[in-house]
């Protein structure tokens, strides 16, 4: 307890810019999960192959990637309903 109190002048704001960032990992967590999100990469991948910046092989990886995660959200919605 001691030791904290007289480092929190200098271990304060790292522990706050620590905290700050685990709440922005939760967040991006949560916003990789979005359906349209999903969606949007899924168009940007399809892009990227076309343009010739991903080999056919990379593509369908990530691909099915996306179409389960996109899959399992729908499945989910549908056992909300």
């Amino acid at each position: 307890m001691l030791f904290k109190l007289l480092f929190a002048p200098v271990l304060g704001p790292i522990e706050g810019v620590s905290w700050i960032a685990k709440k922005l990992l939760e967040q991006a967590d949560v916003s990789t999960n979005d359906l349209e999100s999903l969606q949007k990469q899924l168009l940007a991948l399809q892009l990227s192959f076309d343009m010739g910046d991903l080999s056919e092989a990379d593509f369908e990886v990530q691909e099915e990637e996306i179409l389960i995660a996109i899959q399992a959200i729908e499945d989910e919605e549908d056992e909300d309903d």
